[in-house]
């Protein structure tokens, strides 16, 4: 008995050390570009994010590891279980994002009222980052948030992707689009991987995440953008 608490124990210190390890190396990294400042703020806000998406998931009941950060690809949690119906994947895809806005907006009003440019510049990433997100294309969170409504709609990311690689490339926007090409080519085919039954959900609950996606995705773009002009214009200043 004692052995297997000691295993129980083990196993759970060797997640500890796999999120906070990851963590660590991130913002090592991040701090040489950046400074550690903004390196915390920034994994911080990630934290939350996927924080979010572990709430959701062990609420749903779904089995699912912490944490693991990568520098310049993000950070994921590990579904040990995959979820049984498109309502629960948008469930879970949905927790992150909202997480990611509340501790964006948490720091952006922290940023006011202390007249901290290093935190404005922390909120308008996490604005950004969770923006990004809600492109709709899997495995992006906006994709697997949509997928419960119609898969077509993931035809109306594949534009956004291409302007966003346009705008900054990125070898990370390249793996996403072929992550995502698999999925895309399924959904124009009306085919899918999952379990008969997958995608059924009821038209009520179709729209009411159709609201909650296209609402999030407004508020996202319009603090992503006024935050961005705030900080064109402290570096105006500068």
């Amino acid at each position: 008995m004692k052995l297997l608490l000691l295993l129980l124990g083990g196993a759970k210190f060797g997640k500890l050390l796999t999120t906070g390890g990851t963590m660590l190396i991130s913002l090592g990294v991040y701090a040489l570009i950046w400074g550690w400042r903004y390196a915390a703020g920034f994994i911080a806000l990630l934290f939350c994010h996927e924080m979010g998406h572990y709430v959701a998931a062990r609420q749903r009941g779904l089995a699912v590891g912490a944490p693991t950060f990568i520098p310049f690809v993000g950070a994921w949690i590990d579904l040990k279980e995959q979820p049984m119906n498109a309502e629960t994947e948008a469930y879970v895809a949905m927790a992150g994002p909202l997480a990611g806005t509340l501790a964006s907006l948490a720091c952006y009003f922290l940023a006011r009222s202390e007249g901290s440019d290093l935190l404005l510049a922390i909120s308008y990433s996490g604005f950004f980052l969770n923006l990004f997100n809600l492109i709709p294309v899997p495995p992006l969170d906006g994709g697997r948030m949509t997928g419960v409504v119609s898969r077509r709609f993931w035809l109306l990311g594949v534009p956004a992707l291409i302007a966003v690689f346009l705008w900054r490339p990125s070898p990370m926007l390249i793996l996403v689009a072929l992550l995502a090409a698999p999925h895309l080519w399924r959904g124009l085919r009306g085919e899918g991987g999952e379990a008969p039954g997958y995608y059924d959900t009821a038209p009520g609950k179709r729209v009411e995440y159709a609201l909650l996606y296209l609402g999030l995705l407004a508020y996202l773009a319009v603090m992503t953008h006024e935050v961005h002009d705030m900080l064109s214009a402290v570096r105006a200043r500068g």
